[in-house]
Order: structure tokens, then C-alpha cells, then sequence
């Protein structure tokens, strides 16, 4: 969902097609097609590739993409918030 929306918009921007960069990555453009659509997760590497293929910001990428895996597990959760929270502060003393 996060990841999906910034690189379609990447792609369109460059002028490029889905099956362009399905083949770059070496999947099937269903499969690429999942990903923009947020139907399906991509792969740490992946992300890296596309940010290389797409001329972006390579973190921009991998953090939209850790948002993606982040809000799949606590989505559901009623203390979300809360744990987050604990886990910023955990981070920040880092």
C-alpha cells in the first residue's frame, strides 16, 4: 500500500511500464502488478533494485516499504499505538 502508490508513481513519471520493471526484477508482471496494488509484499532486495531502476531515494523506498510490513502486523492490534510508542523510545536510546 505505502510502497505500491510512491513507486507507480515513479514509474509513470519516468515513462515506464509495469512489465519493464517486472523483468528488471526478475518476476512476472502479475506478481509487480500485486505490488503497486499492495496485494503483495516485496522483498527487501527488490525495494533496493527499484530505487535503483526508478533513480529515487533508496531509503525513501525501504521506509515506505518497513511502514508496509509494520502496519501489517499491528493493524489489528488495539495497543498499536502503544507499542510503537515503546518501541520508539527503545530506538531513540539506541
Amino acid at each position: 500500500m505505502f510502497l505500491g502508490k510512491r513507486i507507480k508513481e515513479l514509474r509513470e513519471e519516468k515513462g515506464l511500464l509495469q512489465r519493464q520493471l517486472a523483468a528488471e526484477l526478475e518476476i512476472d508482471s502479475p506478481m509487480y502488478s500485486k505490488i503497486e496494488r499492495g496485494e503483495r509484499r516485496a522483498k527487501r532486495e527488490q525495494v533496493i533494485k527499484l530505487a535503483d531502476l526508478l533513480e529515487t531515494d533508496k531509503d525513501e523506498l525501504l521506509t515506505l516499504w518497513l511502514v508496509g510490513q509494520i502496519n501489517e502486523i499491528v493493524k489489528d492490534e488495539s495497543t498499536a499505538l502503544k507499542a510503537i510508542e515503546i518501541v520508539k523510545e527503545h530506538l531513540n536510546k539506541q
